[in-house]
């Protein structure tokens, strides 16, 4: 399975549902509010959501100020991070590179009970789908997630709402505006209308897992390695995957900046984008599709007469 001759990339709106979508943790921003009204001072703290039917549901525990500022001042904003599990935070963190990420703004609004018991029957219902697509999947995709045994999926983590040990007070977030942050800092508006008609990848739910699997793997960050070698025609030491999507995915690589005078490599952290040559509309498919890539890789690099990787 070749990839695509061209680096291909989803649309900004598709890169902010599936944002959405893969990730369950959020920091929400509310303005800061006493008896006498907002006083103009932002509020920050983290907290949970679940991307349902075009709007984030958001849980607030039940003594957090956002409870109280919402009452003066229903307007906040939310910003949501694509997931960078396990080894891939560190590396991030180390190099000074922030993962692409979103901020909504709009109203923060309570939810009915009668909505909420709703919202949380979605929720459950969600969750067990997940679960049985992963017990029903196949080895290519229970070999990666047995990798990141130690990270909480989306699903694992939201079920602490539904458990109720510690008491939540729920909101919707009617999203007025958008803006994506990729990984240069550069800002993208992006119209809320077209982001409520995108779809999310069916494989968005099982972002975290995947990443996180495939950078725990040595043998697969290797192949990741591979990769940059034989597409890219780039030598690199290291590597982790940044991101996924239907569309293929995005690996740092750390590959050569410069020779010093000493002679020595001088090594940077640097992007590539790696597209299939057919869309990956599941994670069956995805987890094929990687296989597929490595095996090629491997076989081409095998080939090379006298080259020693």
């Amino acid at each position: 399975m070749k990839i695509a001759g061209k680096a291909v990339v989803l649309p900004y709106a598709e890169r902010c549902k599936n944002i959405l979508v893969s990730n369950w943790r959020g920091t929400l921003h509310t303005i800061k509010a006493d008896a006498k009204g907002s006083k103009g001072d932002i509020y920050s703290s983290k907290i949970k959501y679940f991307f349902n039917k075009g709007r984030p549901y958001v849980w607030v525990l039940e003594g957090d100020k956002h409870n109280v500022n919402t009452v003066i001042d229903e307007r906040g904003s939310l910003a949501v991070t694509s997931p960078f599990p396990g080894p891939l935070a560190s590396l991030l963190k180390s190099i000074n590179k922030l993962p692409s990420r979103i901020a909504l703004t709009g109203d923060v609004i309570p939810v009915r009970h009668e909505k909420a018991h709703s919202v949380a029957e979605n929720l459950r219902e969600t969750i067990l789908s997940e679960e049985k697509t992963l017990k029903q999947s196949s080895y290519s995709v229970s070999g990666i997630f047995s990798s990141s045994a130690g990270c909480s999926s989306r699903g694992e983590s939201l079920q602490e709402v539904l458990d109720g040990g510690d008491r939540y007070v729920a909101y919707k977030f009617d999203i007025r505006s958008c803006s994506y942050i990729d990984n240069g800092g550069s800002e993208h508006e992006v119209d809320v209308a077209e982001i409520k008609a995108s779809k999310a990848d069916q494989l968005s739910p099982y972002a975290v897992k995947l990443i996180d699997g495939i950078n725990q793997s040595r043998a697969r960050r290797r192949a990741l390695m591979l990769f940059c070698l034989v597409h890219m025609n780039t030598k690199a030491r290291d590597a982790f995957i940044l991101s996924v999507d239907r569309k293929g995915f995005d690996v740092l690589g750390k590959v050569p900046r410069l020779v010093t005078t000493e002679g020595l490599n001088d090594h940077q952290w640097r992007e590539f984008r790696f597209t299939f040559t057919e869309e990956a509309n599941d994670i069956e498919t995805f987890c094929r599709l990687l296989v597929e890539m490595e095996e090629e890789a491997l076989k081409t690099v095998s080939s090379y007469s006298g080259l020693t990787f």
